[in-house]
């Protein structure tokens, strides 16, 4: 099995909002949820700890997420930016009892990098391995003010993406449109100076081109697919993919079916129905390895049980441990063995030496 990054996954929304037990297989997971409804996803959940061990997934970037809600904004959200940072520390406060209870373990340097990358491909089973998570922050609405980033440094954030859906303090993100506002270009110098990753996902495409012209530090897309495949502003069009080329960038593909395939009906549609399967994902991979000209600018960030679950992912994708099919599916579309563990892994680790350096 081929070691795998998964640049994108919300364990801790999962943990608190969500009240899943991330330390039980997916199959208990999904048992205790029997007959709940508050959320779209019950009994449908795809991530465990257990299941990425399964799937040989020993790195991942794990979010922390908190949105700003103004008063006439109908998302769901916090009423203060005060109230957003103090969810984001309950969700650190989680990754650190996962640390405690030898579940996880952070990575903020090359150094803890190599030795997590030693430790799981030692050739010994992965069954008491520690997954190895960088920190990474959805939507910086609840950073309250700049001095709060580097507080949020200093407790191991590594990436940010300014924006998530809708307004956001200092950047606008999907659904919404609006340049970058002086708090959002003051957040990005502050990010440079910190090292902190720019995470390019859910930029409203007049922040996305700010962003671009004013950041200088490394960039990534955790999540994201592709607008010529998908018609949405949630997507990168084939101009915004071609210039996160030019910077380096890597783009993780995402798993929410609605991105994968067109025409996807919230609620009524079914994965296969609408034939969204595994391949329908490197449809999208291969378009920007297309526009690249290469491999060097993929890799995975599912975003799986991003508020999503079976009903809503590829459906030949039991858990997340089916990540492990992707290979032999790119072999059959003629990727060469190097190509494919770049995708699988890679990709991201160039990225990652090349910023922590």
């Amino acid at each position: 099995m081929i070691f795998t990054i998964d640049a994108h996954l919300d364990l801790s929304m999962n943990a608190l909002e969500w009240n899943r037990n991330l330390r039980l297989p997916v199959t208990d997971i999904r048992r205790r949820e029997k007959g709940q409804t508050d959320k779209p996803d019950r009994e449908n959940g795809v991530v465990s700890l257990p299941a990425l061990r399964q799937g040989n997934i020993g790195l991942v970037v794990a979010t922390q997420i908190a949105r700003y809600v103004a008063p006439d904004n109908p998302l769901p959200g916090w009423f203060s930016p005060e109230q957003a940072w103090a969810q984001t520390q309950g969700q650190l406060a989680w990754y650190k009892a996962m640390e405690d209870a030898g579940e996880m373990t952070m990575i903020r340097n090359l150094e803890e990098l190599d030795q997590h990358l030693a430790r799981w491909n030692d050739g010994t089973p992965n069954d008491n391995k520690p997954i190895g998570y960088i920190l990474s922050l959805e939507g910086a609405d609840s950073i309250i003010d700049l001095r709060y980033l580097e507080k949020a440094y200093n407790s191991g954030l590594r990436a940010l993406g300014p924006a998530h859906y809708g307004p956001g303090r200092y950047a606008n993100g999907t659904d919404a449109t609006g340049r970058l506002n002086d708090q959002g270009k003051a957040l990005l110098k502050e990010m440079e100076r910190l090292n902190i990753i720019l995470d390019a996902t859910h930029l409203c495409d007049d922040a996305f081109w700010d962003a671009m012209d004013l950041f200088n530090g490394p960039v990534w897309a955790s999540h994201n697919n592709c607008r010529a495949l998908v018609n949405h502003n949630r997507q990168f069009s084939d101009e915004m993919i071609k210039v996160l080329i030019q910077k380096g960038a890597v783009i993780g593909g995402a798993m929410d079916a609605w991105m994968m395939v067109p025409g996807w009906v919230r609620g009524k549609s079914t994965p296969r129905e609408t034939g969204c399967n595994l391949e329908k994902l490197i449809d999208h991979l291969d378009h920007i390895c297309q526009l690249a000209g290469n491999t060097l600018h993929i890799g995975l960030g599912t975003d799986l049980d991003g508020a999503f679950g079976k009903e809503q992912c590829p459906y030949d994708l039991e858990t997340i441990a089916d990540l492990q099919r992707l290979p032999a599916l790119f072999e059959k579309r003629g990727y060469s063995k190097t190509d494919i563990e770049n995708i699988m892994h890679g990709n991201w680790l160039r990225l990652l030496r090349s910023a922590w350096s």
